[in-house]
């Protein structure tokens, strides 16, 4: 980036000293750093075993967050899986490290699913104790309001009660808007909602989309070898290992506007220290930071039809017979953000096989921010330079 800011400054017609020097300089560096990288890069892959206990540590750090905030059953599950498949793997290696570490991940989490169960029998027992007390009546809550629904069928609309809180009040075409606007391409979007937060992405299994694999273009087709996981072309997958606009590489998906649309994003929020792209993938960590997840399973939230819509997506992406994927990529070779953020658009617009866009549409997309479009071109009459410099200057 600073080789690339340097010649810009030299095309401007910039006076600092020594600037063609200080180029070459930066672009030296990048080369020995990428060789470094590089030759990191040569490690074999990981084994089927390493990776079930990549996954197995994955499913017992979420059964740590969900036992943090205090849902046990769910905590439960996710430390009975996670011991199954610890148990399982170590009889499947003979690597002496391999099958330590995987039972004592295995016992970590057994004692820990033995210690909830014990807490709510005893919680159970204190409660049947205790004078039983006359049933209330339990309020459902629809975060979209009672009446809405994504089923094609007409809804019969209930009219609204006064002790319904304000924020729950959709009207009957507000509701009816909703509906038909989140099924798209045949897939059904549903708005993102607080709910969403709490989406599960850890299985003892590679998670696969019940929608399928996307459909690809005529150039991909013709190229394609294969779908791969992130694990079966590194040793070292990650979600995000810095936001930055000259690490995108489009290949031959002809989504150009999108990937405009997404350095933009990236280039914003390096330069303002904001969350753009960081916050739109999960799961994330307890800093709200997205994180590669060795299961396979990604949300993406996208602004799609005036909300906001959570696309789920798995990690398979399309590679050649060289091994090159067929979707853009980060030049940062380990980082995924790149893919899946346009893998999860490309779903949204039915498949790689992508008619394009425009950036108004995308960056709108990827932000919610409200496009203004202006014609530079020649033709517009209406355009005046210097009006426009200064609006976006202000």
């Amino acid at each position: 980036e600073a080789a690339q800011a340097l010649i810009y400054a030299g095309m401007a017609g910039s006076n600092l000293e020594n600037i063609q020097e200080k180029i070459n300089e930066y672009l030296e560096r990048v080369q020995a750093l990428h060789s470094a990288v590089q030759s990191q890069n040569t490690d074999p892959l990981k084994s089927k075993q390493q990776l079930d206990l990549e996954r197995a540590h994955f499913l017992v750090t979420q059964a740590f967050d969900e036992d943090d905030k205090g849902n046990a059953e769910e905590a439960i599950e996710l430390y009975t899986e996670a011991v199954e498949l610890c148990l399982k793997t170590a009889t499947e290696t003979s690597e002496a490290g391999l099958q330590s570490k995987l039972k004592q991940l295995a016992r970590q989490a057994l004692d820990r699913a033995e210690a909830l169960k014990e807490s709510i029998s005893k919680s159970s027992q204190k409660e049947k104790s205790t004078a039983v007390k006359p049933n209330q009546p339990v309020r459902t809550f629809f975060p979209l309001g009672p009446d809405f629904s994504l089923n094609d069928k007409p809804q019969t609309i209930r009219a609204v009660q006064a002790s319904e809180p304000q924020g729950q009040r959709y009207t009957a075409e507000e509701i009816e808007v909703l509906r038909k606007t989140s099924k798209i391409n045949g897939i059904e979007y549903v708005p993102f909602m607080s709910v969403d937060l709490r989406e599960r992405f850890a299985f003892p299994m590679p998670f696969s989309d019940k929608c399928g694999k996307l459909p690809l273009s005529p150039k991909q087709k013709a190229m394609f070898a294969k779908w791969v996981r992130p694990d079966d072309i590194t040793n070292n997958p990650t979600m995000i290992y810095t936001v930055s606009s000259f690490s995108i590489k489009q290949t031959i998906v002809s989504d150009c506007s999108f990937v405009a649309s997404l350095a933009i994003s990236a280039a914003y929020e390096r330069r303002y220290n904001k969350k753009l792209i960081t916050s739109i993938i999960y799961p994330q960590n307890k800093k709200g930071e997205p994180e590669y997840n060795p299961c396979g399973k990604y949300m993406v939230k996208l602004h799609i039809n005036g909300v906001p819509r959570k696309v789920i997506i798995d990690d398979q992406l399309p590679i050649d017979h060289s091994g090159e994927l067929l979707c853009s990529y980060s030049n940062n070779r380990n980082e995924l953000w790149v893919s899946l953020i346009e893998k999860a658009y490309m779903k949204v617009m039915g498949g790689y096989d992508f008619p394009g866009s425009n950036s108004n549409i995308d960056l709108h997309a990827l932000t919610g921010w409200i496009p203004e479009r202006i014609a530079m071109h020649s033709d517009n009459q209406a355009f005046n330079k210097d009006s426009t410099f200064r609006m976006l200057y202000q």
